[in-house]
């Protein structure tokens, strides 16, 4: 690695770069090593010089491979899966980069076998050290320095609704730069300053790694000739609902405009494979379900009989709105009173007294839902989707709740985003928040988004954590 690229580094990079400096020789060492216990190929033994050399030359190639596909960019931000593959194809490049120069060593080569065996420990100490670096942001190279453009009612959802650490986990908020057009009602607590200079500059003074556009006003009042140049020279510039979307899994309703809806990507469900599929895969999960299942609704059926009387009805059939708009009605063990809308519909709570004993139990383990594999196999439901809602409350929420419409493109699902992101709603407020979710799961839906819900959701199962 040249010395002025080293230089250039930041703190944390080079600290990394030492580090895996020595684990990238370890692991040529520690492969010679493995052979000379177990003796898989034939091979001389090496003067302690020469195993220093080769260690250190296969270190160096092993770096020079990582920075070249960006390993040590203090910018770089990529997920964990996103590293793994950099990692890989870095070290599949080192390992056929020193296999082409191993003959030049002449009596003292290594026999192919031993690189192979140095790289795949390379591979597994290196992602070791990268997952726990990602994880605890131990050299500071998951954590980005965030500038925000605009200090007004927009930018305040950042200092409302991620004021936590926890919240923050992938980032640090610089400052918050106060535009023209901003609402008083803004910034309240957190670092405001009056940028009269150039933004450029001031961005690549105090290594800001990305400007959040988030101001009120934005007609004729962003310096856009700034922001092409701050992008030009590497700083991402986000506009404020992509930022919220990305760090906090969830769509800011009250801040979208149909331009954004109209050019994000996403969205799109005319997924042809998907579409064509989606029945077949859910009925049949549902019919392996209900074989797993069938003893413990059989159970449950009599517990419900023996908690209310012969008399009293196992099931309950609620209408409720499905993709595109269609009523259906879906099937539920009852888990309140007969009476319980004796005066109309009313919102469930969290507790509510008109569930019976047997009710809560049902609910906290999420037992009353499972008759609903019959609305998966009629097609009506999926596995994974927003949770369908009564007709009465919809008429309702789409005149008080931008967008709300959008979640019936979708099937609505036995489990969703929203559950697992936000507690039991029984308002139109909680309807809201639950919305912003539903609609980022309808933008990113794919399969690998609905294999986590359902792994998800048994943890929640499993461990009671229902409402």
């Amino acid at each position: 690695m040249p010395a002025s690229t080293f230089r250039d580094l930041s703190l944390g990079s080079k600290s990394l770069v030492l580090l895996e400096l020595l684990v990238f020789m370890a692991g040529i060492l520690l492969a010679i090593s493995v052979n000379g216990w177990l003796s898989f190929v034939e091979q001389m033994t090496l003067p302690s010089n020469v195993m220093f050399i080769y260690a250190l030359v296969f270190a160096l190639i092993s770096q020079l491979s990582c920075l070249a596909l960006g390993l040590y960019n203090s910018k770089l931000r990529e997920s964990f899966r996103g590293l793994f593959r950099r990692i890989l194809l870095s070290i599949a490049v080192a390992f056929s980069i020193v296999t082409i120069i191993n003959p030049f060593y002449g009596q003292f080569a290594l026999a192919i076998e031993i690189l192979g065996v140095a790289s795949f420990l390379s591979l597994l100490l290196i992602v070791v050290i990268r997952y726990t670096a990602y994880s605890l942001d131990l050299f500071g190279l998951n954590k980005r320095n965030v500038l925000i453009l605009g200090a007004g009612e927009r930018a305040s959802i950042i200092e409302k609704r991620m004021r936590r650490d926890v919240d923050r986990q992938a980032f640090k908020v610089h400052a918050f730069v106060k535009m023209g057009g901003d609402s008083e009602d803004g910034i309240s607590r957190e670092t405001k300053i009056d940028l009269e200079g150039s933004l450029v500059n001031y961005a690549l003074d105090n290594d800001i790694d990305e400007i959040v556009v988030a101001s009120d006003e934005r007609r004729d009042n962003l310096p856009v000739d700034e922001l092409f140049a701050c992008k030009i020279r590497g700083v991402e510039v986000t506009e404020i609902l992509d930022f919220i979307e990305r760090e906090t899994g969830q769509i800011a309703v009250n801040l979208i405009y149909p331009s954004w809806v109209i050019y994000s990507n996403g969205f799109a469900s005319n997924n042809y494979l998907r579409n064509a599929l989606d029945w077949l895969f859910n009925a049949l999960i549902a019919f392996v379900l209900l074989l797993i299942t069938w003893p413990v609704m059989l159970v449950t059926a009599l517990m419900i009989k023996l908690d209310d009387g012969w008399s009293a009805p196992i099931f309950y059939r609620q209408e409720r709105v499905g993709v595109d708009g269609q009523p259906f009605h879906i099937v539920k063990f009852r888990s309140m009173r007969v009476d319980a809308e004796k005066n109309g519909a009313k919102w469930a709570t969290k507790d509510d007294d008109r569930t019976t004993r047997i009710g809560h139990f049902l609910r906290k383990y999420r037992v009353d839902e499972l008759p609903q594999i019959y609305n998966v196999m009629c097609g009506e439901m999926g596995f994974v989707g927003p949770r369908p809602e009564r007709p009465e409350f919809v008429q309702s929420l789409v005149k008080t709740i931008p967008y709300y419409n959008e979640r019936h493109n979708v099937k609505p699902g036995l489990a969703g985003w929203a559950q697992l992101k936000y507690p039991y709603g029984s308002t139109e407020e909680d309807a809201l928040e639950k919305l912003k979710y539903d609609l980022y799961y309808i933008k990113h839906r794919s399969f690998f988004l609905d294999l986590l819900i359902l792994i998800r959701t048994c943890e929640i199962v499993v461990f009671g954590k229902g409402r």
